[in-house]
């Protein structure tokens, strides 16, 4: 059940992150209008884009390691810029509450992703030796 649960909300994400990759890049009128609405200059499309569909693989691929850690981050860091920003805008509820919806995908997937997925830490890993 946990797998299917985490199949089902990565693949949410990662159909999010396609269809907004793929509109970023195309910069849609759609996706500079929302830029515009937020303030940000148009170019930020081709950023965004590029990063969306490059976290895609690494979601996938659960023997990424630390590049799926990070893909996780920028996807956490895209899904809360967006929420924060608007919020400080002003802009409508549902424009507002989409990202909150993508971070709860994110967050899920994280969270029941498989053990293969997950980085190793040793224990006292960076601590110093006493002297």
């Amino acid at each position: 059940m946990r797998r299917s649960v985490y199949w089902v909300f990565t693949l949410l994400l990662v159909l999010w992150l396609v269809a907004g990759g793929s509109f970023d890049l195309a910069r849609a009128s759609g996706a500079i209008a929302i830029l515009r609405t937020l303030g940000y200059p148009p170019y930020l499309c081709t950023i965004l884009g590029v990063a969306k569909l490059l976290a895609v693989p690494a979601l996938l691929y659960s023997g990424a390691g630390r590049i799926q850690e990070w893909a996780y981050a920028g996807v956490a860091f895209d899904g809360i810029g967006a929420f924060l920003s608007h919020v400080a805008v002003h802009d409508t509820a549902g424009a507002t509450l989409a990202p909150l919806l993508f971070l709860t995908f994110m967050t899920i997937s994280y969270m029941l992703r498989p053990a293969s997925a997950r980085i190793e830490t040793r224990s006292g890993a960076g601590a110093r030796p006493a002297s």
